[in-house]
């Protein structure tokens, strides 16, 4: 913005005012997903009153009537005068994504951002002085054990499984076609969590066996709440950082590196490679920050949530390069999805 601000931004900040605003809009999307607005359209054959979805969500109808106004003035509902009332109906974007039932909803990762990520980033601030996670003072539980916040309880297991899962729903087939992975049989995806990103694997490579390595109380979960019928994919329970990992001529981390310390994310990768043989590899996937530092803004945002809830951070691609090569992984290749998540191929 700084290098190209017009003349009229310097008389009146719409672009500052907009930014100022948009935790306000975040709020408006995850109430109105937890309040149950968009089902309720979804299902619903004819556009609805306020007074309508209030009754059926049972919430006063002057607030439901100002949620409602929000989400059109942001483009996610559509509203039509009849009769001099307001009738309301969604979008085929809000029916793809916000809706809890369509097969793109990202519903899970709404709820999730609304209910741990935004309580943790109220202490952005604190974050920043301290250089510490958040979750002692957001959660009141110990910094140091990341992920014994992350699953305090099945609840919020699920609802952390859940936002996992829509992640690898919408982007999961751009990440495992970044590169022609068909020459790797066996493949384990360590921290595969719900299987959704194992699952797009195997459907780009239905030679190869896909393997699912997570803690055991993660596999009982996603064994309960996301298996799928005629399921491509097993599972398998363990530690990667403690347990011996299983045999495999890929191993597939994503979301993973960017939890941790570069000397934690250096003893794992020395761990699998001297488990892979020659020609074997990783595929890493992880949001690339640029190497000149000027964005993505959403990796930008997303190295932020790092510090406010692990002990890690986003990483330009040179980093994980580095991090390979002294490993001991030498052939390394970059691909840049251009969403969310991008990917590298190291091979042993």
């Amino acid at each position: 913005m700084a290098e190209h601000m017009s003349q009229s931004e310097l008389d009146y900040p719409f672009k500052l005012l907009e930014y100022f605003n948009g935790f306000r809009v975040s709020k408006v999307i995850f109430s109105a997903c937890e309040l149950g607005v968009f089902d309720l359209l979804l299902r619903s054959q004819e556009p609805l009153s306020a007074q309508h979805v209030a009754q059926e969500l049972g919430t006063s109808f002057d607030g439901m009537e100002r949620l409602l106004d929000a989400l059109v003035g942001i483009e996610i509902l559509e509203v039509e005068k009849t009769d001099g009332t307001a009738l309301y109906s969604s979008t085929d974007v809000a029916n793809l994504y916000l809706a809890k039932g369509s097969a793109k909803s990202l519903h899970d990762m709404i709820v999730y951002q609304s209910q741990t990520i935004y309580p943790l980033w109220n202490n952005l601030v604190d974050a920043v002085r301290s250089g510490k996670n958040q979750n002692e003072k957001t959660f009141s539980l110990p910094a140091e054990e990341v992920f014994q916040a992350i699953y305090r309880s099945e609840e919020d297991m699920l609802k952390f499984m859940g936002l996992m899962n829509s992640s690898w729903v919408l982007d999961g087939h751009d990440v495992v076609t970044a590169f022609n992975l068909s020459g790797f049989q066996n493949v384990v995806d360590l921290g595969g969590c719900t299987g959704a990103l194992a699952r797009e694997m195997a459907k780009a490579y239905p030679s190869s066996t896909v393997t699912v390595f997570d803690l055991q109380q993660v596999v009982e979960v996603a064994q309960k709440h996301f298996s799928q019928e005629n399921d491509a994919i097993v599972f398998q329970s363990g530690d990667f950082f403690t347990c011996d990992i299983p045999t495999a001529d890929l191993y597939v981390l994503a979301r993973i590196i960017h939890d941790w310390p570069e000397e934690k994310c250096l003893t794992l990768l020395k761990k699998i490679y001297d488990m892979c043989a020659p020609g074997g590899g990783v595929l890493l996937v992880e949001a690339m920050l640029f190497e000149n530092r000027r964005g993505p803004i959403m990796t930008q945002l997303f190295s932020l949530n790092m510090l406010v809830q692990t002990k890690g951070r986003e990483r330009p691609p040179s980093e994980y390069t580095h991090m390979f090569n002294k490993t001991g992984f030498k052939n390394i290749q970059v691909c840049r999805t251009g969403k969310s998540y991008d990917a590298i191929l190291a091979i042993r």
